[in-house]
């Protein structure tokens, strides 16, 4: 797992419609929370996937994007976010190009381990958690992120203000 201070790699990989998504294109508009899962419809994946949609009106109002990165292609993409009305990105790593810079390989190069990375718009890691089986560790730890912005007054504009 990548450390807190370490530059966030650059990928640029499609997403569930095709559309190149870059880091640092990204980073332009917000800090990023960057999350890689092993696979869609697994029964953990889904239940994160769904934890972080369900708490995703709250990460926009302090200024963070959300994207997930599996290696499943952008038909499994699609037809997950259609079925878990998922409403970010999820980026397709097909060749787990970025699964191996962001150390979220498993081990001996099977499967993907769950790891969840804060990256700030200076494209630094600033805050990062690794736990493949306990989902709740991730979603509290999305939550921490999301009241550290709130106190240090990090608030945007919501489309409904």
């Amino acid at each position: 797992m990548l450390k807190v201070g370490d530059v966030a790699p650059e990928f640029i990989l499609p997403d569930e419609n095709g559309n190149d998504i870059s880091l640092t294109k990204l980073l332009h508009e917000s800090a990023v929370i960057l999350y890689f899962y092993p696979a869609d419809f697994t029964p953990g994946c889904t239940k994160e996937a769904c934890a972080i949609r369900d708490m995703h009106d709250e990460i926009l109002s302090v200024g963070l994007s959300v994207i997930g990165v599996s290696p499943q292609d952008g038909e499994s993409h699609r037809r997950f976010k259609d079925e878990h009305d998922l409403p970010f990105t999820l980026v397709c790593d097909t060749e787990k190009v970025a699964i191996r810079m962001y150390d979220a390989d498993g081990p001996l190069g099977f499967g993907v381990r769950r790891i969840t990375y804060l990256v700030n718009q200076g494209q630094k890691i600033q805050a990062a958690t690794q736990a493949n089986l306990l989902i709740g560790q991730h979603t509290e730890f999305i939550k921490k992120a999301v009241m550290l912005r709130e106190t240090a007054g990090i608030k945007v504009r919501s489309a409904s203000d």
